[in-house]
């Protein structure tokens, strides 16, 4: 049986909720940068080349597919509260394991490593955008896009980590158990601003998971959910390839050293953060559509001039374009597909879908191609998606309103790393 807990009135609870929830995104932002500053040293400490990188990296994407898959029977079971911090746990325990893995040189430990540390990112993935949501519906406001700002800023505090850790001399596997103390202890205090049990909408039509799974798999025949995943697709492999292949292509083709290569992930996932804080006027103004042309045509630029360019700070103006390309596909995407027909949460998961394989499917890929074309070409394929999200954007548009599709509460119009 279901446990619904009551909705949280009081501001303080609220407050505190809201803040733990946004604690997590920031928590999932280290986690996902913790080993992309540090890959030019664990491919050195290991002696592996980049394809066997990109196996590794694709041990990530099948155990976050795992945590997907789990997440909602582990969240019905366990409610919000014991299963976000079951899943800040499990990544700290499989971010130990990874360390300890380097520590002695082996690379299947590693790999397994990389598979349960995916899972625990897919669970936590899932678990804090339903928390996120259920805040922000309680509250009567839009809160999801600074929320997930939290993940880009967390993403660049770990970059920035790796990047000290590196000038320093810190080995990577010391640097993965520190941060794994610190995502573990993080963990109990995340969880004791999460409300007990489930926080779904309490006019929500209850329905048996045959059914639930009958109305996800109609959405996939939507055309215009298949589109806004297109948009999806794009905004995030080029996020999901600048976490894992960026500070490599910057050590290895560029020329930089290892602690200049973590910076300049560091810039991108700042830049990235702050697009997202500064964006919602100009998301006012301008409206979805104009605003991903704008962004994704500002990533072409960038991920162009990251290729070509030979001087070191084209290079990173290159790097910071690339991350305002990324930045706001994710955000708006979600906020249309919301708004593109009823049930707005099966509509969201069919496009988070796609979001989410691309983000984790797309950095094996490219290092697959990296392996004939180097690993500078292979990231052309982040440019043409990014013009094939242009092209579609216009899917992220206002939905037109009939009789029989009312309008959808402010509240839930903004969900959304």
């Amino acid at each position: 049986m279901r446990r619904h807990s009551p909705p949280v009135t009081d501001g303080p609870a609220l407050g505190r909720w809201r803040w733990a929830v946004t604690a997590a995104f920031a928590l999932g932002g280290i986690t996902t940068s913790a080993w992309g500053p540090r890959l030019p040293a664990i491919k050195s400490d290991l002696g592996i080349d980049t394809a066997t990188i990109g196996l590794l990296l694709a041990g990530v994407t099948v155990g976050a597919i795992a945590g997907l898959l789990a997440s909602t029977p582990l969240l019905h079971w366990l409610g919000g509260r014991r299963a976000l911090a079951g899943a800040l746990l499990l990544v700290a325990a499989a971010v130990t394991v990874m360390g300890l893995a380097l520590i002695l040189k082996s690379v299947p430990l590693v790999a397994a490593a990389f598979v349960v540390t995916g899972a625990g990112v897919g669970l936590l993935d899932v678990l804090i955008n339903v928390e996120g949501s259920a805040v922000e519906r309680t509250a009567g406001r839009t809160l999801m896009p600074g929320m997930h700002a939290a993940w880009s800023i967390g993403a660049a505090a770990g970059s920035g980590i790796g990047a000290a850790c590196a000038a320093l001399g810190i080995t990577p596997a010391a640097q993965l158990i520190g941060e794994a103390i610190l995502i573990a202890a993080a963990a109990f205090v995340v969880a004791a601003g999460i409300p007990r049990g489930q926080h779904e909408p309490a006019d929500q039509p209850q329905r048996d998971r045959t059914a639930k799974l009958r109305h996800w798999l109609r959405g996939w025949l939507d055309w215009r959910l298949l589109l806004i995943g297109v948009v999806m697709l794009g905004v995030e492999l080029g996020e999901g390839s600048a976490n894992s292949w960026l500070t490599l292509a910057a050590r290895t083709d560029h020329g930089q050293s290892a602690a200049v290569a973590a910076l300049f992930f560091t810039v991108f996932a700042a830049c990235e953060g702050l697009t997202r804080i500064c964006a919602g006027p100009i998301v006012d103004r301008l409206g979805r559509v104009r605003t991903i042309r704008a962004t994704t045509t500002l990533g072409v630029i960038g991920i162009s001039l990251f290729i070509v360019a030979g001087n070191t700070w084209i290079v990173l103006a290159g790097v910071a374009l690339w991350a305002v390309g990324v930045s706001m596909g994710f955000p708006l995407g979600m906020s249309a597909a919301a708004e593109s027909g009823p049930d707005p949460a099966a509509r969201i998961s069919v496009v988070a879908s796609i979001g989410y394989f691309a983000n984790l499917a797309g950095p094996p890929a490219i290092g697959a191609l990296a392996q004939s074309a180097g690993l500078l070409h292979a990231l052309w394929i982040i440019a043409a998606l990014f013009i094939a999200a242009f092209i579609v954007a216009g899917s992220l548009g206002p939905r037109r309103a009939t009789p029989s599709a009312p309008a959808t509460p402010a509240s839930a119009q903004v969900p959304e790393s």
